[in-house]
């Protein structure tokens, strides 16, 4: 459910390289609580952002278990004491973190222990903040979408939803990964995403954010699909 939550809302991105991956720092700032989502990196700037909110990281998150949005789960959870959660189709993502990190030349970490599962239709709450869970395979298997409420952000009431790789600004997740699927991933777009209002705000997990409307209308991927499947 969708509603106008009238509460001072946290959502700060940081923008993590060498993948230019963006982690989302999600929050109720009058109950002091707040979440991580997709950890890259930038552990103790994510931390001094939250206390200058006024909010305590509970709870970390991962909407898959690519490298660039977990590598920074344990040094997070060594600062805040926060359990790790993610989607339990995947830990084979998550066991295979050294493989991932030879492909791309880095150094091996170890994989982050998870402390619960995220399934579809779970409610998480942050403080009086709820992100309903979306499971969207395709780019990697066990990703998951974060729908949030209406919030008061950036000037404006927006309603949210932080996406990961499934959908970008005029693009979609590679699929050429392991355990990622076209066919898997832009039925994950058409139930998942594009079943949200017109005005929801798509918060990606790489590069600026947009709007369910604009990938309806301008993204070349969803545009063939929707027009193949005659919708």
């Amino acid at each position: 459910m969708l509603y106008y939550l009238a509460v001072r809302a946290v959502l700060e991105v940081f923008t993590v390289p060498p993948f230019d991956e963006n982690t989302y720092l999600v929050g109720d700032a009058d109950a002091g609580l707040a979440a991580v989502v997709d950890p890259g990196g930038r552990a103790a700037d994510i931390v001094r952002v939250a206390e200058r909110r006024g909010t305590r990281i509970h709870l970390i998150l991962a909407t898959h278990g690519h490298i660039d949005h977990v590598s920074g789960v344990d040094e997070l959870r060594a600062l805040t004491g926060a359990p790790f959660w993610a989607h339990a189709d995947g830990a084979p993502l998550l066991a295979a973190l050294p493989r991932q990190a030879a492909m791309f030349g880095l150094p091996a970490p170890d994989p982050p222990r998870v402390d619960g599962h995220l399934s579809a239709g779970q409610a998480l709450h942050v403080g009086a903040l709820t992100l309903e869970v979306r499971h969207t395979p395709g780019h990697a298997p066990g990703h998951v979408t974060l729908v949030g409420p209406e919030i008061e952000w950036d000037g404006t009431r927006q309603r949210f939803a932080l996406v990961g790789d499934v959908i970008f600004y005029g693009s979609i997740g590679r699929t050429d990964l392991p355990g990622g699927d076209y066919d898997t991933l832009l039925g994950s777009i058409t139930r998942e995403i594009l079943s949200l209002p017109e005005d929801t705000v798509l918060h990606s997990g790489h590069g600026p954010a947009t709007t369910v409307g604009r990938e309806r209308r301008f993204n070349p991927f969803v545009r063939e699909w929707l027009r193949e499947h005659g919708r």
